[in-house]
């Protein structure tokens, strides 16, 4: 979440008229994230969250990630629920730009995971993905690794503290991911960015998952190669360093729920690859193309090129775990 699109007072009016409030008493920016403009809408009795979606989301999607997150909240997963507007529809427009408003969930993200919460994410990923796994939505991914080529070779390194060899190095990456990339995993809708942001916790306890704002069908296990990388690593000054501990909780967890198969554990370096090199591209292009007066904390690709390189030590699915 960031806030690239600034509102005023009359933009929360048309908002208010929009939906039909008697009064939004206030409204305030979030600065996390680095994808779309989110607010926190106050009502006289209910918050919400009003999101603004930026360029990186494509318009045509939008109803799938409503209904989407409709279908989750209906069948009891802690999610967002988004909310429909006086003319009985979830997007409408705001500053030129489509817009949506979801309920808010109370809680919020921890800054730092402990190893039983890993046993918990682990979990609750392997019940939303059996859930997941019965909504009959479809929409292919369009930051799978296999696609990230083409945002690859926008990414001008020059003038910028990124590494001159950067740009090489990630399409050195992409060659052999895709090349070794597996074939026929067990798949279904996933989440697609499970971050520490993206995952909240209430007075200790498990809240819920937001912003599905990049869920489609994938691979499952790519979901946790996703949060291998997002969650299991530890970060001292600007190094980070591979936790065996978390990640055995996070895979504990998940199967506790649903076992992998052993094609799953077999593929699971290349999976790690792929998605640290889809970051690291969205965070390299970004850091290089976001103009100065956004309201956003800008994210350190080296970070993901550091996840990157450290897969290529790893031999077999159980270096992955806790010895």
């Amino acid at each position: 979440m960031a806030v690239f699109t600034k509102l005023n007072q009359a933009d929360i009016i048309d908002v208010q008229n929009i939906f039909g409030f008697s009064k939004i008493k206030n409204f305030k920016g979030i600065k996390k994230g680095i994808e779309n403009t989110n607010y926190i809408i106050n009502t006289k009795s209910k918050k919400y969250v009003l999101t603004i979606f930026e360029s990186r989301v494509n318009n045509k999607d939008l109803p799938y990630f409503m209904m989407l997150m409709d279908a989750l909240s209906k069948r009891g997963v802690k999610c967002p629920c988004p909310v429909k507007n006086k003319s009985g529809k979830y997007i409408f427009d705001l500053k030129r730009k489509k817009a949506c408003l979801v309920s808010f969930l109370k809680g919020g993200d921890k800054k730092k995971l402990l190893e039983k919460d890993l046993l918990v994410v682990g979990k609750k990923i392997g019940l939303m993905h059996k859930k997941l796994k019965k909504i009959k939505l479809k929409r292919k991914n369009s930051f799978s690794p296999l696609k990230i080529n083409s945002l690859i070779n926008k990414i001008n390194p020059r003038n910028s503290k990124l590494p001159k060899n950067l740009k090489n190095e990630m399409k050195e990456n992409f060659r052999y991911i895709k090349k070794n990339w597996p074939r026929n995993l067990p798949s279904s809708i996933i989440h697609g960015d499970l971050f520490i942001d993206n995952i909240f916790f209430q007075k200790g306890r498990f809240g819920g998952f937001i912003d599905f704002y990049f869920s489609a069908h994938d691979f499952q296990a790519y979901e946790l190669a996703i949060c291998v990388n997002s969650l299991c690593f530890n970060k001292t000054k600007n190094k980070f360093k591979f936790n065996k501990k978390k990640a055995s909780k996070l895979f504990k967890g998940y199967e506790s729920i649903r076992k992998l198969k052993p094609e799953e554990k077999k593929s699971m370096k290349i999976l790690c690859k792929g998605s640290a090199l889809r970051y690291l591209a969205t965070r390299a292009y970004d850091y290089v193309n976001t103009p100065k007066n956004i309201l956003i904390k800008k994210k350190d690709p080296s970070e993901y090129m550091q996840k990157l390189r450290f897969h290529d030590s790893i031999e077999k699915f159980e270096e992955y775990l806790n010895d």
